[in-house]
């Protein structure tokens, strides 16, 4: 995988994380409920979220940390001694 398609993983993650935090809050904000009920459930699912994404942003990391060292060490192998 070459730095061109990693940045572009890491960007469509972003953009999905980011779009479903906008799509939550606008979905919590449009409900016909009191103030401070909605104010708790965006809290809550704010936290969720959170957490969810600095997981799958590890996982991705980890991924492509991975996917590095084996390029590198396909490169060494390649590299006369």
């Amino acid at each position: 995988m070459d730095a061109d398609t990693e940045r572009e993983a890491v960007s469509f993650v972003s953009g999905l994380v980011l779009g479903a935090i906008i799509g939550a809050g606008v979905a919590m904000l449009t409900t016909p409920q009191p103030g401070r009920k909605t104010r708790k459930r965006i809290r809550k699912t704010a936290t969720r979220i959170r957490g969810s994404a600095a997981d799958r942003l590890d996982e991705l990391a980890g991924d492509i940390k991975n996917r590095v060292d084996d390029a590198v060490i396909a490169a060494r192998r390649r590299l006369p001694s």
